[in-house]
């Protein structure tokens, strides 16, 4: 299992288990039982928010699935690392990676959204991006809330990133 704080995540043997848990959330829904929907469910913390000090909600996982396509995230030994290539994007981007790499804790963690289910960009560069895009005008806090709101220059200035 791969954990994550108090919880225990579990991955299918292979895709004939998959069409076997298909075929039972079918019948199921045909009995009436209907899925629950999980993760917050105002849609603006679906979209985007803090999950402690880094990205989660579908901006999170997109940042994520973005950093990995372009090979500035890898995947060794089932550990996250920060390319050569990444090293030169998140310097780019205006990003302390020294400063970054200086903290008490990993530079790259994957961290599951728990709106999503998929991983999202947590560790001291999940951190220092989100404070990077804060500082960018890309993106705040709304008050009293973890939802952020993504300015539309910072929607264009984001998707161009993961381009």
């Amino acid at each position: 299992p791969r954990r994550q704080g108090r919880h225990a995540y579990y991955a299918l043997a292979g895709a004939d288990v998959a069409a076997l848990l298909e075929k039972l959330m079918n019948f199921a829904e045909r009995t009436g039982h209907r899925r629950t929907r999980t993760g917050p469910a105002e849609p603006a913390l679906r979209h985007a928010r803090v999950c402690y000090d880094h990205l989660a909600g579908d901006l999170g996982v997109a940042l994520f699935d973005g950093l990995m396509a372009k090979r500035v995230l890898l995947r060794r030994d089932g550990e996250i690392v920060l390319s050569r290539k990444g090293e030169d994007f998140v310097a780019d981007l205006g990003v302390d990676l020294a400063g970054a790499r200086s903290a008490r804790r990993a530079l790259c963690k994957d961290c599951l959204d728990w709106s999503v289910r998929r991983s999202h960009l947590a560790g001291s560069l999940g951190a220092a991006l989100l404070d990077q895009f804060h500082a960018l005008g890309w993106a705040r806090r709304e008050k009293d809330s973890r939802a952020l709101r993504f300015t539309p220059p910072g929607m264009r200035g984001f998707e161009r990133m993961l381009a």
